[in-house]
Order: C-alpha cells, then sequence, then structure tokens
C-alpha cells in the first residue's frame, strides 16, 4: 500500500519556495535548561506530545507547480533527535555561535522537516536546539506545540497522547473528492447568501459597510504596492547566508507594563519603541546618518485564535509594514510616534491582504511568486515578531527551562531578524544578522537594553513632572 499523499495548502506552498540559499525558511529557537534531562525521557516525550502531529512523520514532495505532503514510511526519530555537546567552555558565546551555525545549514529535504539537537553541559545544565521548517506551520503555532512539550511541574503524570494520534482520513477517488469539493462550495454558497440576506434585513446599510470595507481592502493592496523601496543603508547589503545570532539579558516583565502604563501605551508600544532606540545606537556607532523617513520592518500579524486548540499546523498570519521612526531621537516623542504608527496599522487591512498575496503566489508559478518576493522584501529591512509566552516557569523532562529564545527566518534580501518573547515574567530579545551586513549582534543587544533604560527612566520622570505640575495647579 502506497504512503498517504496530502497536497499543500497554498500559502504553505509559498513559505516552502521562499527557501533560498541565503534565507532558508527555518523558525529555529534554543532553550537554556537548569539541569541536564534524560535523553530517553525527552525521547518519550517527543514520541507522545510531538509526533502525534502526523506533519512532523511526512516529507515534502514535489510535482511540477505543486507540493505535497507524504507520509515517510521509513520515518526513524534518530534521524531529527540528536546529542551532542560544546566545545571550551561551554558558555554563551560558544552556544551562540553553534546556534548561528545551525542557522546557517539547511534542513534535509529528503526528511521531514524538523530536527533538534540536545546540548550537554551547557553552563552546568543542558539546551534543546529546535529548528522547523516554516512550510510546516507559522511561529505562534510552532511555539505552542513546542510549549505542549513541557510541564508546570518538574514530575508530572505523563500524557498519554500517542494513543489518541490523530486518524488519518480514509483515501478517497478523484471522483468522491471532486463531488464533495463540490457540494461543499455549493453549500458554503448558499450560506453566505443566507448570511447576507439576513445581514441586510437586520442592517439595512449593510451592503455599504460591505462595499466600503472592499474600499478599504483594495485601498491597503494599493497602498503596500506603491508603498516606496526602503532607504539604501548598512542594513540593506547582499546576503552571503552565514548567520550571527545573539540574544539579551531578560528584561523584566513589570518594569516593561511600568513604562507601557506611563505612557498611556501598551507593552508591544513600549517593545517597538526600544527596538527603534537600539537602532539608533547601531547608526550612531557606525557614523551612519539615519534615514529621515525611518526604516520599515515586516511584522507577522496573527490571524489563528489563541484561545483556540492548535488541532491543525500550518500558516495562518499576515504581515505588516510598522515604521521604526529612527529620525525621532527623543524617546518620548519616538514613543508617540510608534504608537501612531502601530494603532494606523491596527484600523488597516494589511495582513489580511498580505496573506490573500501568499495565497495567491501560492497556487501560481514559481517565478511570479519569486518576482513579487523580490519586490515586497525591498520594503523592509527587517522581519521582528513578538510572541506572547507562558506566564509561569516550566519544565521540560524535569528540567526548569530558564530561558527560551527562537528566530523567524528572513526572506527575499532581508537579512536581519528581530525576535521579543516574553516568559514567566520577562522578556526576551534576541537577533540574527546575516555576516554580510555589518552589524554585531551582541552590540545590538547591549543598545537593546539601553535603549529601553533611556525609554523608562524618560517615562517615569515625565510621569512625575506632570504630578508635579498637577499639585502646583491645585495649590
Amino acid at each position: 500500500m502506497s504512503p498517504k499523499q496530502t497536497p499543500m495548502s497554498a500559502v504553505d506552498h509559498a513559505w516552502l519556495r521562499m527557501d533560498t540559499p541565503q534565507n532558508h525558511m527555518m523558525i529555529c529557537g534554543v532553550w537554556m535548561l537548569e539541569s541536564p534531562i534524560s535523553m530517553t525521557r525527552l525521547r518519550r516525550i517527543i514520541e507522545e506530545r510531538f509526533l502525534c502531529f502526523n506533519r512532523f512523520r511526512q516529507r515534502v514532495v514535489n510535482n511540477g507547480d505543486r507540493a505535497y505532503w507524504l507520509d515517510d514510511p521509513l520515518f526513524d526519530l534518530d534521524n531529527h533527535l540528536h546529542q551532542i555537546a560544546l566545545p571550551g567552555k561551554a558558555d554563551k558565546a560558544e552556544l551562540q555561535k553553534l546556534v548561528s551555525d545551525m542557522n546557517s545549514t539547511a534542513l534535509d529535504f529528503q526528511q521531514p522537516l524538523w530536527q533538534m539537537h540536545y546540548i550537554d553541559n551547557y553552563e552546568g545544565g543542558g539546551a534543546l536546539l529546535i529548528r522547523i521548517h516554516h512550510c510546516i506551520a507559522d511561529g505562534i503555532s510552532l511555539v505552542r506545540v513546542m510549549l505542549s512539550l513541557t510541564d508546570k511541574t518538574p514530575e508530572p503524570r505523563l500524557r498519554k497522547v500517542a494513543s489518541k494520534r490523530r486518524s488519518k482520513p480514509h483515501r478517497k477517488s478523484s471522483f468522491r473528492q471532486l463531488f464533495h469539493r463540490a457540494v461543499d462550495n455549493i453549500q458554503t454558497a448558499t450560506n453566505q447568501g443566507k448570511l447576507f440576506i439576513q445581514s441586510v434585513r437586520e442592517e439595512p446599510d449593510y451592503p455599504l459597510k460591505l462595499a466600503s470595507t472592499a474600499g478599504a481592502v483594495a485601498l491597503d493592496l494599493i497602498k503596500l504596492g506603491l508603498a516606496p523601496v526602503e532607504p539604501k543603508t548598512g542594513l540593506k547589503e547582499p546576503l552571503s547566508g552565514r548567520k550571527q545570532v545573539a540574544w539579551a539579558d531578560p528584561l523584566d516583565l513589570a518594569e516593561v507594563k511600568a513604562c507601557a502604563r506611563a505612557l498611556g501605551g501598551t507593552i508591544n508600544d513600549a517593545l517597538l519603541c526600544t527596538v527603534t532606540g537600539a537602532l539608533q545606537r547601531h547608526f550612531a556607532e557606525h557614523q551612519e546618518p539615519v534615514p529621515e523617513c525611518g526604516i520599515r520592518v515586516a511584522v507577522p500579524f496573527n490571524l489563528r485564535p489563541l484561545d483556540q486548540p492548535i488541532e491543525t499546523l500550518g500558516n495562518k498570519f499576515g504581515l505588516v509594514l510598522v515604521t521604526l521612526p529612527l529620525e525621532v531621537m527623543d524617546p518620548l516623542m519616538c514613543f508617540r510616534q510608534v504608537q501612531e504608527n502601530m494603532n494606523r496599522l491596527k484600523r488597516s487591512y494589511q495582513a489580511q491582504v498580505t496573506y490573500s498575496l501568499l495565497d495567491l503566489f501560492g497556487r501560481g508559478p514559481d517565478v511570479i511568486e519569486r518576482r513579487a518576493l523580490s519586490l515586497l522584501s525591498n520594503k523592509a529591512s527587517a522581519v521582528l515578531t513578538n510572541v506572547p509566552g507562558p506566564k509561569e516557569a516550566l519544565y521540560l523532562a524535569g528540567s526548569k527551562l530558564t530561558q527560551p529564545m527562537f528566530w523567524v527566518p528572513q526572506s527575499g534580501n532581508i537579512g536581519i531578524g528581530m525576535s521579543i518573547l516574553s516568559y514567566a515574567g520577562t522578556v526576551q530579545f534576541g537577533i540574527t544578522v546575516d555576516k554580510a551586513i555589518h552589524a554585531d549582534p551582541d552590540a545590538v543587544m547591549d543598545y537593546f537594553r539601553q535603549s529601553f533604560e533611556a525609554l523608562s527612566h524618560a517615562a517615569l520622570a515625565g510621569r512625575k513632572g506632570a504630578s508635579g505640575n498637577t499639585t502646583e495647579q491645585v495649590a
């Protein structure tokens, strides 16, 4: 009996075809663990909680302009889970060097597209390095899948997920598949028609609202296409494909919340302003003039409900272009500008537009996607993602997870990826930089903390000043 073959969705196919020698479409993560763990126990957890998703047992096969998921009849966990050790002092510098090397190395397309390396003897404990291709799922889904390997206590009762492995659908003939698809389409069209009529009865101006929304979507599509190309800076260089990875010491989430609250904004506003300040310091250190209109970063925007369990993998997000006002040097004014830019994007349909474009590109010829990707990647200098993580500390195979970090891939000619992840009352910040770009990732990590401290100081000083003025007025 031949292995089961499933068509890849158009959006996932688009991410598969973005893979280039300069930018491998991998989501890469590293977890620092307080104490060593048993490989036997780790294998059991992966088999029960990770491999219950059939996608991790399937490899990709291409047939012309289409791609499929194919069950791997020779799947062996030993091809994906490895145990290694760090050389030298086995400190942060050695781990960053290893992660950089792995982040520069492509996955084996003859196997299911994921790898894990358990790293012995890292600062008295261990670390788990994870690489998963973006065509399998988006970052938020994969973070939630990986967190399912952890527990809230060191010694939990093992959950028997393997016995609930998702059942495989019965094979259907081509005629039956076509028939059911046609029935589904007719039912969908009928339901949409009924919903439209009901909406018109309840709201007579519903057609006008619908037309207004369609016009707004079309306008956002035009704005995206007409957005100017990013200014030529040291952040936009021809790429080598070799990555350098670094991460900062965590920020206290309570301090970030206090800063955002004092400024009347969100945590995300404060962190984006912090990133802006870090890049301002980078430009100043390299004595490079700051672009007059700042720079843009591509930010993934989740379109999947966070309160729903992950039943199926895949990519369900769009991209928005966020302008970082590097030309605004005052921290408080910079924050206001970031906040205004974000509020404008929240009211737009840019994420839905880019998701629809990815769906369209994934259905068409490869050459069209690559030309469109080149056009879009010229409109951003970096990729920046912000993922909410667990509020409490977690344990993997009995060992406390002290610091998690991950990096998103970059596409086209973008050579910088920045990641923000909240975890157990802290904010983690990491960066990956192509070696051809003259930016020291460790220095940028230092700039990140300096930038936040400057913003926090200005925010709290401004609040005290405002309180003092209020007192004088009342008196």
